[in-house]
């Protein structure tokens, strides 16, 4: 049963990242790009950090300005491994009981740049530790994301131009 859930979780033509090292991706991500959706609409500076609950989750605190509120907003969910902690593979929740898929399907050996899966192809993230990203990761990244299905077309590329 396991196995049939995981599958639902990565969209199919994607791998996560094996090995994975959670320690190295703590910390604060610029998000540089993603595809738009109810939750993220109109933010732009938006950033997620994670870090550890004592129970081992990881705490997601994303945040970010509403262009059109004109205000910061703050949403903290945790993850959770899947499987096996050496493979990329979360779920993700912000509203109580409710998971949906966060892969990491490629990163950079220094954990420095990081392309992130949803569970379909409705969701990708670009995410950086600094605001930008070199212009050879971005297209690395985006020829990852369209082999898999993904219409890179649709990013919405995130603006750092405040700082809260």
């Amino acid at each position: 049963m396991l196995g049939l859930f995981s599958c639902a979780t990565i969209p199919k033509g994607a791998t996560a990242v094996s090995p994975f090292d959670k320690e190295r991706y703590l910390g604060q991500w610029y998000e540089i790009a993603r595809l738009d959706f109810k939750y993220e609409r109109n933010l732009n500076n938006t950033t997620a950090t994670y870090s550890l609950y004592d129970d081992g989750t990881i705490k997601v605190d994303n945040r970010g300005y509403n262009t059109k509120k004109e205000a910061w907003s703050q949403a903290i969910g945790k993850a959770k491994f899947i499987g096996d902690e050496q493979v990329a593979q979360l779920k993700v929740s912000f509203f109580g009981p409710f998971y949906s898929g966060y892969n990491v399907i490629a990163l950079d050996e220094d954990y420095r740049y990081a392309l992130v899966a949803g569970k379909s192809t409705k969701y990708l993230w670009i995410l950086s530790r600094e605001p930008e990203i070199p212009e050879s990761v971005k297209n690395d990244y985006l020829k990852i994301a369209e082999e898999i299905g993904y219409r890179t077309s649709d990013l919405l590329w995130v603006e750092h131009d405040q700082s809260k």
